[in-house]
């Protein structure tokens, strides 16, 4: 094999330059990973990385063939990563927007949102069978979901969360969307979930609620009219039949002390 049996000359004189290349690189690639993890995309890039490595593998071998066809397939790569990848590099790019050093320049609306109104409200909600969906703005906006809905600009109150999800009420078959402590739409249409290992016993709003938590950072609270369950939903992952406690804290967590949560 051509190319395998030259020796390589490492540089004696790395400076601190060349140090912080590759410290930078470093922390590039930890950032795309820790930012797929859980998802379908790191999965497809290990395949792509298996088709870079058998394409450099074939090319090495002389095998025309074989390299002639994976170079066509890697040519056309990047148009196939941008389509499959658009919610992923849709994702990663809003948390290099919300870096630690940017968010020194933002104001934090989720620091205003009232926990104790939205965990009474589930209580009263799940005590009386009424379904609900509660999404939670945090980092990333949720504007373009709002405009699908019935524009309110309220204070969020317990007494008005109770009264949207109420049957026969116009807004309670939609999501309620608060941003900055105010419930800004309601009857909003939220994106499904595409995961396919999601529970068939689980319908529309604990999708709806898993698709935007994967779409966005925000945070989803469900209430199962048929079980009379709360559950909530982060980063694709859904906590289930959550006690009055444990939503409390997972919301104070999420929201007060600004701690993500995703796939494990």
């Amino acid at each position: 094999m051509r190319g395998w049996g030259k020796v390589l000359h490492l540089p004696v004189d790395v400076g601190l330059k060349d140090l912080a290349d590759i410290l930078l690189v470093a922390m590039l690639f930890y950032f795309l990973l820790r930012a797929l993890r859980g998802r379908r995309a790191l999965a497809m890039l290990w395949g792509i990385l298996i088709l870079v490595a058998g394409f450099v593998a074939a090319q090495a071998a002389d095998l025309i063939t074989l390299s002639a066809i994976l170079g066509q397939v890697l040519f056309y790569l990047p148009l196939a990563v941008i389509v499959l990848f658009q919610h992923d590099i849709r994702r990663i790019l809003a948390s290099v927007g919300q870096a630690p050093l940017l968010r020194l320049f933002s104001s934090s609306p989720t620091r205003q949102v009232l926990v104790n109104d939205v965990v009474l409200a589930c209580r009263t909600l799940r005590a009386r069978r009424y379904g609900a969906l509660i999404v939670i703005e945090r980092g990333e906006g949720l504007r373009s979901y709002a405009e699908t809905g019935i524009p309110l600009e309220a204070l969020c109150t317990y007494d008005l969360l109770v009264n949207l999800f109420t049957p026969g009420t116009p807004l309670h078959d939609g999501a309620v969307i608060i941003q900055g402590g105010r419930i800004q739409a309601a009857g909003c249409f939220l994106p499904l979930t595409m995961q396919p290992n999601v529970s068939s016993e689980l319908g529309s709003r604990h999708r709806a609620a898993l698709g935007i938590s994967e779409e966005t950072d925000a945070v989803a609270v469900v209430v199962s009219e048929e079980r009379g369950e709360v559950s909530l939903a982060v980063g694709g992952t859904l906590h289930r039949d959550l006690e009055e406690r444990e939503l409390r804290d997972l919301l104070v967590k999420l929201l007060y002390l600004g701690q993500r949560e995703g796939k494990r």
